[in-house]
């Protein structure tokens, strides 16, 4: 099925992401729009060797549309989500606002592509801290049932986007000049230090962004027995999401069983061989769609405990990409039937 989509969010630096997917995917649409802010209307941007117009984000923008990937803040998402809706398009939102809504499946297509059926227009993608974690539980999930996770995450300056990546290279460069620089997007100096703050304060001593890592896990993998402490910390790396992972499971599960099960799983790949000093860095994961996993070794506190590390691009899989993967089942016509039920 030949769908007509737009892309919400086309000049951010997710939104490019996307298209650049869209375009190597090669996948079957006959209308492309492209909409952005007022600021970004006019520009003209290139796709498969087009030139195409960024259009105004308003409402009758969506006319004729029949599925978008919105890659907007939540408050913009908020706005543009109901007007895309009500005019009968299917919206792949990746901002945060639409996440733990009881009626919008959360949706990683290698974990629970079967949510994407239950939609009522809108189909959210998770936060990138979020997705890369629940691709390596999900394969010790159904092997052994997850009872507890403990991750300490490494998030990179672009998870906080594109002036948050820039002042991590000025920031750098002025430390490095013995200059002053003072913070605009971080509370904090970022060069040279790592901020144990991303999010809002909220329960319990906790943050938005770990809040979201325990209520997102435990909707996409569909156990809300799962428990989660998670510490989120932003750090001096221009891209790639980092984290530490500790998991508790009902049975134990060997280090040979577990390099197996994540090995066989789709989007993961495995890097572990310490005498080798080979694993997963960000500069090696830069630009690529798959989750990787290194250092897989038995938890010592615990003997149903298994520790490993996690790498992936938070702008790809962690977002663009996972919202792509979306947005191509049902441009496949494996969940056609979803595109008219809003």
């Amino acid at each position: 099925m030949s769908l007509r989509l737009a892309v919400a969010g086309a000049t951010g630096i997710v939104g490019t992401i996307v298209l650049e997917q869209l375009a190597a995917r090669q996948l079957d649409f006959s209308t492309l729009k492209l909409l952005a802010s007022a600021k970004s209307a006019g520009k003209k941007l290139q796709f498969r060797g087009e030139e195409l117009t960024v259009e105004p984000l308003i409402p009758e923008a969506f006319d004729g549309i029949d599925l978008v990937i919105g890659s907007t803040p939540d408050d913009v998402a908020a706005e543009f989500v109901p007007w895309a809706v009500e005019r009968g398009a299917v919206v792949v939102d990746e901002s945060g606002y639409h996440r733990m809504r009881d009626d919008v499946p959360l949706v990683v297509p290698e974990i629970n592509p079967h949510a994407i059926a239950r939609h009522r227009g809108v189909i959210a993608s998770p936060n990138c801290s979020t997705t890369q974690l629940v691709m390596a539980l999900k394969p010790l999930h159904d092997a052994a049932r997850v009872k507890r996770v403990v991750v300490s995450t490494y998030q990179a300056t672009s998870g906080a986007g594109l002036h948050a990546q820039s002042e991590l290279f000025s920031a750098t460069q002025a430390a490095l000049a013995g200059e002053s620089a003072p913070p605009q997007q971080f509370q904090h100096p970022i060069a040279f230090n790592l901020i144990p703050q991303i999010g809002s304060p909220k329960y319990e001593g906790y943050t938005s962004e770990e809040m979201k890592m325990v209520r997102e896990t435990r909707k996409i993998l569909e156990d809300d027995s799962i428990e989660v402490c998670p510490t989120c910390v932003r750090v001096p790396v221009a891209n790639c999401h980092s984290e530490s992972v500790v998991v508790e499971t009902e049975r134990p599960l060997s280090v040979a069983e577990a390099h197996e099960l994540f090995g066989s799983f789709p989007g993961l790949v495995v890097v572990d061989d310490l005498p080798g000093r080979r694993y997963p860095m960000p500069l090696d994961c830069h630009g690529r769609d798959e989750v990787f996993i290194g250092r897989i070794r038995k938890d010592l506190s615990h003997p149903h405990g298994l520790a490993f590390w996690c790498v992936s691009d938070n702008l790809r899989k962690g977002a663009a990409t996972n919202a792509v993967q979306i947005a191509e089942l049902i441009m496949a016509g494996q969940y056609a039937s979803c595109a008219t039920s809003s």
